[in-house]
């Protein structure tokens, strides 16, 4: 199911390989509008079903190796995501935070510039999921 909203608008999951639990991966290809294909994967840290979700994520080749961002060479190589899921009603909110791991001064520097990007390539993921969640 999540290869039918994960990503930017736009972007179609081509790949959606998934082993959700702890120490387990999901590793995945994204293809951009124009062609252009973007891997990825998750290691999966924590799981406390329903409040919380902890992973490490980064940019992968076709294998699985951990590669840099292929439009942002000092994007970090790995970050921490830490996901939060809170009932509210008939709906939940979702907190995410997301930390380079281990990053060098100009990693830091390019992740943060990039929160704005980043603030919007979610914003499009939740609005997806949002409309997926709406048509089940």
């Amino acid at each position: 199911m999540m290869a039918k909203w994960w990503g930017p608008k736009g972007f179609k999951v081509t790949v959606s390989e998934m082993d959700l639990r702890p120490g387990g991966l999901y590793h995945y290809c994204m293809k951009s509008p124009e062609g252009a294909e973007m891997w990825g994967k998750f290691l999966y840290k924590e799981i406390i079903m329903p409040e919380r979700l902890v992973l490490v994520n980064g940019f992968s080749d076709a294998q699985g190796n951990l590669t840099r961002h292929p439009l942002s060479p000092h994007w970090p190589l790995e970050m921490l995501s830490v996901f939060s899921f809170i009932a509210r009603g008939d709906k939940t909110e979702i907190t995410v935070k997301w930390s380079p791991l281990n990053p060098t001064a100009i990693e830091r520097k390019t992740f943060e510039e990039g929160m704005s990007s980043m603030q919007q390539g979610w914003t499009g993921t939740l609005d997806q999921l949002a409309a997926f969640l709406g048509s089940t």
